[in-house]
């Protein structure tokens, strides 16, 4: 119940510019910009932290739907670097990546709930893992959708900086996780 809960929460916090975004506007109208980020970042910490303790209460009645062939792990150890360089890519100066994919951080959530998907195959994996795919798939539609200023000012001043940060974080991160970080947040190793 509190994984759903949290998915809810943080899910709705983080859907409003895709279902209501004239709502959105109204609510940043009468709260005032800062009260609105504080309100949103408040709520999304909640439901984040909803997610983290639920997913590990359901990871421990958890039921097996589906056991993953041992295959699939060696493309999630592809994909999630992708992830990570493209979430990087985000917060990174201008670059092609950024401009090419006009939203990378939700493409990158995409990415590494597919990555997850493929190799965990419990009715928790799922809940948590498809939850997230199909949150940012419709993110991602939605976002392709608008016309952000950040995204054409992107394209307009892209530069191969933006993309070297972005794929250097991106690997890094990759190989914190790969190498011991995932263990100590998650308690699952990923080698060995």
């Amino acid at each position: 119940m509190p994984l759903l809960l949290g998915l809810i929460v943080f899910f709705g916090v983080h859907s409003l510019q895709i279902f209501a975004e004239d709502g959105r506007g109204r609510l940043i109208a009468r709260l005032g910009e800062s009260q609105f980020k504080l309100t949103y970042s408040a709520l999304s910490l909640i439901g984040l932290l909803l997610i983290i303790f639920g997913y590990g209460q359901a990871r421990a009645d958890a039921s097996v739907l589906w056991s993953p062939p041992s295959g699939l792990r060696h493309l999630a150890f592809l994909l999630v670097p992708v992830a990570f360089i493209l979430i990087a890519s985000a917060y990174s100066p201008a670059g092609h990546i950024k401009a090419m994919v006009r939203h990378p951080m939700v493409l990158g959530v995409a990415v590494w709930a597919l990555a997850h998907l493929l190799v965990n195959g419990t009715d928790a994996d799922l809940v948590l893992f498809g939850g997230f795919l199909a949150w940012a798939l419709v993110d991602y539609a939605s976002a392709l959708r608008r016309t952000e200023t950040d995204v054409v000012q992107a394209a307009a001043v892209k530069s191969l900086r933006g993309d070297m940060i972005a794929v250097v974080i991106g690997l890094v991160l990759s190989a914190a996780f790969l190498f011991g970080l995932h263990d100590w947040l998650i308690g699952v190793p990923l080698l060995g």
